[in-house]
């Protein structure tokens, strides 16, 4: 048996020698002479957070239970005013009526939304006393729900206090929120399973959100019928939104080179950088995508492949979800911020309009060829699984090779042809560049480094894609 005196000696040296930086805290007695603890820069560890998930068929009419086995009483139904009329909703209000489940409608949900919207919204949970949400539609209905949620458990909040910093104060959601079980009915954002609600705030002209695993779904009832309503377009740029989440996750920075390392585990971000996690589901949502997006959009009945889109939002919710997203994500909120007169077809709204997906696609392959150097053999690995025979193809290709990969896969989906298509020039890059600077949440989980001049060049390379 080892000696007191030797335990006692090697419990010292360990003293001296460890690091006293909240994630590697130790209880050991400080005693004079004892080393001054260097407190590391990034973080060191990953947490895997997502909503439950129910797949299948039909499953919508089990939420009347649900909504009972919760105990809930007055539920509020979110959704919009186009989606109102059409089966998911009408499946999801039978589910309420059958199990006399008690609710109320809000279905004045922007396309899109605004702080402005956000707010209407939040007022409408404010009047009554709610003790659950259900969420019917895309991830705009899904994240005005979580906003609503969020506000009414939290009525002395100011709107921007739990908006992201450098836009809002950033601060954590320390009370308890209300159920919320969300019915996504395109293939695209992965709201379902995410603790992030993104709104464009129009002061600045450029999107913006609330980032808290508090604010995730309880659960997220996927059901693949509630897909066929999509029309060709929705279905290609939410598939788009889809390719983005797999890819950026995939190639974002590595979760141990992310600074700072959090204090407190409550403030360590939902978006944490790629991590062996969500590299699996990242990945597998790509190989999804390539097998099924282009047959999901040319054939609406498809349910197979509508289907399988469908989980492939969920698999990409799950990575990015804990990944986070960066450059693509972050240049497409001005994108879609600073909108002049573009109409998008297969949308039924009446303001001018760039789908959140092809905001995020139209810089991707300008992007990725950016990206390439920092992880080439990620980036290569994304192009073969998309397509792309990289068998004499060198490391420093990587980049070249994913961008025609991905305009050959945009070409064929008939995406419009750049920034130039959608109402952009080169005369409103400097105000694309300013909406980009505030979304330091996602663009500093970019690979490579980048300053102003370099957003600048990928908006020009982005403004004519063939």
């Amino acid at each position: 048996m080892v000696g007191r005196e030797r335990v006692v000696q090697l419990l010292r040296q360990l003293e001296r020698a460890a690091c006293r930086c909240p994630a590697h805290s130790n209880t050991f007695h400080r005693g004079v002479g004892a080393a001054t603890c260097i407190v590391r820069k990034t973080d060191y560890a990953f947490e895997m957070a997502s909503s439950n998930i129910r797949y299948g068929e039909g499953v919508s009419r089990e939420i009347g239970m649900d909504l009972q086995n919760l105990g809930a009483r007055n539920v509020c139904l979110m959704t919009d005013k186009n989606l109102s009329r059409l089966p998911p909703v009408q499946a999801v209000l039978e589910s309420l009526a059958t199990h006399a489940v008690k609710f109320k409608v809000y279905d004045s949900v922007r396309v899109e939304p605004t702080d402005t919207s956000f707010k209407d919204a939040i007022s409408f949970a404010k009047c009554d006393s709610f003790d659950a949400f259900v969420a019917v539609g895309g991830g705009s209905v899904i994240d005005t729900c979580k906003a609503a949620n969020l506000y009414m458990c939290h009525p002395d909040a100011e709107f921007l206090d739990f908006v992201n910093a450098p836009i809002g104060k950033g601060k954590p959601v320390t009370g308890a929120l209300k159920p919320l079980i969300a019915v996504p009915t395109t293939a695209g954002t992965g709201s379902e399973t995410t603790g992030v609600a993104i709104f464009d705030y129009e002061p600045l002209k450029a999107k913006t959100g609330i980032a808290s695993r508090a604010i995730r779904p309880t659960l997220g009832i996927v059901d693949p019928t509630h897909t066929l309503s999509m029309p060709e377009k929705v279905a290609a740029n939410s598939g788009f939104d889809v390719l983005c989440h797999a890819l950026e996750s995939y190639t974002a920075l590595p979760y141990n080179q992310r600074s700072p390392c959090p204090p407190n585990p409550i403030t360590r971000p939902a978006y944490q950088g790629s991590n062996p996690i969500s590299d699996v589901w990242s990945r597998h949502a790509l190989h999804v995508v390539a097998k099924y997006m282009k047959r999901s959009v040319r054939d609406p009945g498809d349910l197979e492949a509508r289907s399988s889109m469908h989980l492939a939002s969920v698999f990409a919710g799950i990575g990015f979800g804990n990944a986070g997203v960066h450059l693509c994500h972050g240049m497409s909120y001005p994108i879609a911020g600073n909108v002049k007169t573009h109409s998008a077809k297969g949308y039924s709204v009446e303001h001018p309009l760039v789908p959140h997906g092809l905001s995020v696609v139209l810089t991707a392959p300008a992007v990725f060829n950016f990206t390439a150097p920092m992880c080439p053999e990620r980036h290569l690995e994304a192009a073969e699984i998309l397509g792309a025979d990289i068998r004499q193809v060198k490391r420093e290709d990587a980049g070249a090779i994913l961008a025609d990969t991905l305009r050959h896969f945009m070409y064929d989906l008939q995406v419009e042809d750049g920034l130039g298509a959608v109402g952009y020039s080169r005369e409103d890059v400097p105000a694309l560049v300013k909406g980009t600077i505030p979304q330091e949440r996602v663009t500093k989980l970019s690979p490579r480094a980048h300053t102003e001049d370099d957003l600048s060049q990928l908006f020009e390379a982005s403004m004519k894609l063939y």
